[in-house]
């Protein structure tokens, strides 16, 4: 973890207030999201042919620091757009194509979060509301309603350890109070590049 970031730090990799969008383009990042342990992890959850195609790193600290709302992460990037029923909107981020994709794709991804630092709970951890990630894609009022019904969980995690997910659980995160600094690197597996209807992922 010290080595990976101190190769990011010297990173010349496009940076915005959160962190590193496109992280796969970092050799270091494409070393770990490979590592035979990891792939086993995504390999037992999507099958033998699983593989990242999207990395993030979320770089949390007293210089950077932000809150995340409630959400599911709905966007997936897309080699060339194409307008397909149950896909959209659409966008364009740092030159790569994202659409918003229907929940029969989303449950098809599995994310492993490789915590660079200690997560704990003062330096804004990932929090989620367990078992909303078997509900599909949900509105901003379906969201509303589970914040209330359920008591969120935070997802404490030690340095070196890794957290795994799916990208329709419902999650957010505080922001920091701790001169300590969170990083993570977010790693997301699929199991085959083609969708549906000719659509296909870009990695990034």
């Amino acid at each position: 973890m010290e080595e990976l970031s101190g190769g990011l730090a010297q990173s010349g990799l496009r940076r915005t207030k959160a962190g590193i969008r496109h992280a796969l383009r970092h050799e270091g990042i494409r070393t770990l999201a490979k590592d035979p342990r990891l792939l086993s992890l995504a390999q037992a959850v999507l099958g033998a042919d699983a593989f990242p195609f999207r990395a993030t790193l979320f770089d949390k600290s007293p210089r950077a620091n932000w809150l995340v709302v409630w959400h599911q992460d709905t966007n997936v990037p897309i080699r060339e757009r194409r307008d397909v029923q149950g896909w959209g909107p659409w966008s364009v981020k740092d030159g790569v194509t994202y659409g918003r994709a229907p929940a029969s794709v989303l449950c098809q991804i599995f994310a492993l979060r490789v915590h660079l630092n200690e997560s704990n709970r003062d330096n804004g951890p990932l929090c989620v509301l367990p078992g909303t990630h078997i509900q599909g894609v949900l509105g901003e009022d379906d969201m509303e309603h589970l914040v209330k019904e359920l008591s969120p969980r935070e997802c404490l995690v030690e340095q070196g350890g890794v957290l795994a997910m799916r990208p329709l659980i419902v999650h957010a995160s505080s922001k920091s109070h701790s001169s300590f600094p969170r990083r993570v690197v977010h790693i997301e597996y699929a199991a085959c590049t083609t969708l549906h209807a000719g659509l296909e992922l870009a990695t990034t």
